[in-house]
């Protein structure tokens, strides 16, 4: 039988294509994530008097989403690669320029997860004694795909 993973062993990036060669930023101080594998989902009734009694369906579109919540991450006046590009460039593109690429993987897997997907900024605020939230919701477009982990990220 295999053990629990810790969800603090996952890691989420972001491309950032304006370079030569594109660039993937790692998403700094991510304290939540949640994944939902039918996010915009859609079925088809296909319930027929055929079908005794027994509703049936089948499905029409598989979608999925993928929010990270943590922490607004900063030195001196230096922001996270990963929160400065969603914040300041990806979350400003509109129609199709708004598809970007993310992937995640767990600290233990072989390949990453790839999704072409948009993205929506998530709240940031705080109370006089906490630290700045922030956060962001991928939305996934078409269907996922894989590629080999190269590199280790810096945790």
């Amino acid at each position: 039988m295999g053990r629990p993973i810790d969800a603090r062993g996952w890691y989420f990036e972001v491309e950032d294509p304006t370079g030569t060669p594109a660039t993937w930023h790692r998403i700094g101080n991510v304290n939540s994530w949640s994944y939902s594998p039918s996010e915009n989902e859609e079925t088809a009734d296909t319930t027929t008097n055929d079908s005794e009694g027994g509703y049936e369906q089948d499905v029409m579109q598989r979608g999925a989403t993928l929010e990270v919540t943590g922490l607004w991450s900063q030195t001196g006046t230096t922001r996270d690669p990963g929160q400065n590009y969603i914040d300041n460039t990806w979350a400003w593109k509109l129609g199709s320029e708004s598809r970007g690429r993310m992937r995640y993987r767990h600290k233990s897997q072989a390949d990453w997860t790839v999704w072409e997907c948009t993205v929506t900024p998530g709240e940031q605020g705080g109370e006089h004694n906490a630290k700045t939230s922030w956060g962001a919701t991928f939305t996934r477009c078409g269907f996922p795909d894989t590629e080999p982990v190269t590199t280790t990220p810096e945790p």
